[in-house]
């Protein structure tokens, strides 16, 4: 059975116990009365007479070096996410242990009828959706021009491999009323009240990302502009102004609450803080908007529900497409394009008043 690799660090690959075939000596007779000197003592067993220890030497994987030299290439000069980085590792892990268990010994093995196969093992035997495995084939795309541009490989097998339509899913978007419960959930018995709610005004407040606000540092908003400063993904910078309700909310946790929490030790200038003083992360952002969206009654509501309801309502009122594409940080407008499919009011209005004959 193939051992799964890793990438850090690299697969062990340790010596197999060895047994001497030499047989036990037979305990030494037990001196006669009459014998004066002490039995000499036994000698000791020769090393080859003895199991010998497990090796720790390592034996480096010639499927590692190139991993390495491509998530670094990613990190250092793409700027990619953590998130990013983790699922580009994830995809081409993958992939490294299918090869290891077909006995492939390096990339150079690989070839496109194995990328195929892989690829339809990803849909047979692990249910995965069209999405996902459309993620995996951009993985190995780039991770297959990553070496053949380093002379890792001589041919690029992924040249022809070609990215899988898919249907993209309206997204989910919340009715004012549903916002305002939400926004409405904590209530002042709540140890946390005063984070919670500042949390739960700013996501929506700016459309923000949920490791966005969790990353999000008490120099980050600025309350005389009434903006904030986000770092997105890629590490890309952009101003969100943020409305009054969210200042407020965000001003009264930071006079009232945080200072109990704040531990310098491990706390930091991170804004957002658990009961323990540790940052918080964008597991916890997202526990929170859950357990609130199911106390008053609200379901499959996550962070980006109300990323997804900003955006629409914005456009709804009028916004134009650049504006809220910036707002959001996309890099591409045809991610923002979406929302105008979400709001069918917006569609209609605009036919009645365009229309020569509506």
């Amino acid at each position: 059975m193939t051992q799964r690799p890793s990438f850090n660090p690299a697969p062990r690959h340790t010596t197999p116990t060895l047994r001497s075939a030499t047989p036990r000596s037979p305990l030494p007779p037990r001196p006669s009365p009459a014998t004066t000197s002490p039995s000499p003592a036994p000698a000791r067993p020769s090393p080859s007479a003895t199991t010998t220890k497990p090796s720790k030497t390592r034996k480096p994987s010639r499927f590692e070096a190139p991993v390495r030299d491509f998530l670094t290439y990613c990190k250092v000069e793409c700027g990619f996410s953590p998130a990013t980085l983790a699922a580009y590792a994830g995809d081409i892990r993958d992939l490294w242990v299918e090869l290891a268990q077909l006995g492939h010994t390096s990339w150079e093995d690989l070839t496109h009828e194995g990328i195929t196969e892989h690829l339809r093992g990803l849909r047979d035997s692990r249910g995965l959706e069209l999405s996902s495995i459309a993620r995996h084939v951009a993985t190995i795309r780039v991770f297959c021009r990553f070496m053949h541009t380093a002379g890792v490989i001589e041919e690029n097998p992924a040249e022809l491999l070609e990215q899988p339509e898919t249907w993209k899913k309206l997204p989910t978007v919340m009715q004012d009323e549903q916002v305002q419960k939400l926004l409405s959930a904590p209530q002042p018995s709540d140890a946390l009240y005063l984070r919670d709610v500042a949390l739960l005004e700013l996501l929506y407040a700016g459309g923000l990302r949920a490791s966005e606000l969790a990353d999000m540092d008490t120099t980050a908003i600025h309350f005389e502009l009434g903006v904030c400063r986000v770092l997105g993904k890629g590490s890309k910078e952009r101003l969100v102004p943020i409305g009054r309700p969210a200042l407020r909310a965000v001003q009264r946790y930071l006079d009232e609450l945080r200072p109990d929490l704040e531990k310098p030790a491990v706390s930091g200038e991170r804004i957002f803080l658990s009961r323990t003083g540790q940052p918080i992360t964008r597991v916890v952002v997202w526990q929170v908007v859950k357990r609130h969206a199911a106390r008053v009654g609200l379901k499959d509501i996550h962070p980006h529900t109300l990323r997804h309801s900003f955006a629409t309502q914005m456009l709804a009122g009028g916004a134009d497409l650049r504006v809220v594409q910036e707002l959001l940080g996309h890099s591409n407008i045809n991610t923002t394009q979406v929302y105008t499919h979400v709001d069918r009011s917006r569609l209609k209005e605009v036919v009645n008043r365009f229309h020569p004959r509506p």
